[in-house]
């Protein structure tokens, strides 16, 4: 498939995820050393740990019940891939592999502060919680909603479309 329009051009402008993804960044530009300890030079190439945070961000925000299903839904939803960082074109991970480096990585103390510091700057930044449009957001989020199945386990009451803009 060839296209014209690029997946930045496809998120409108005034979606809730874009302000996410800028905090999302910042973050990550800010722990960038530590994830570059992260990765090894032998064995099998792993899936980039930006990649993973910024997939289980997603996984908490649409409340989506299993990595199968997120791998899936990162496949063929292009906002999803525009999130995580992925190209339209860029190969998908197995789930499998997925679950062994979330498993690894969520061990890390580099992902505690990623969340705690995504978290931190949510709320510094003015990110409201509750759901909008489709996009749920909670002040509380951590480490303790990635624990067991990887359901999300704090769902924040919704707000008035209003109160999202």
């Amino acid at each position: 498939m060839f296209s014209y329009v690029s997946l930045e051009q496809r998120v409108p402008q005034d979606h809730p995820l874009r302000e996410i993804r800028r905090l999302t960044d910042e973050v990550l530009r800010s722990l960038s050393a530590e994830f570059d300890a992260l990765y090894s030079d032998q064995g099998r190439p792993s899936i980039a740990p930006e990649y993973v945070l910024r997939a289980l961000l997603l996984q908490v925000f649409f409340s989506v019940r299993s990595e199968r299903q997120l791998v899936e839904q990162i496949d063929y939803n292009l906002l999803f891939r525009w999130f995580v960082g992925l190209g339209m074109d860029d190969a998908m991970w197995n789930h499998a592999v997925f679950s062994k480096n979330r498993d690894r990585l969520l061990t890390s103390a580099v992902a505690q502060r990623f969340f705690a510091e995504v978290n931190q700057r949510a709320v510094k930044g003015g990110v409201k919680p509750g759901q909008c449009g489709g996009l749920k957001v909670g002040q509380r989020m951590g480490m303790k909603d990635f624990g067991g199945k990887g359901l999300f386990r704090y769902a924040p009451e919704p707000l008035p479309p209003e109160a999202c803009r």
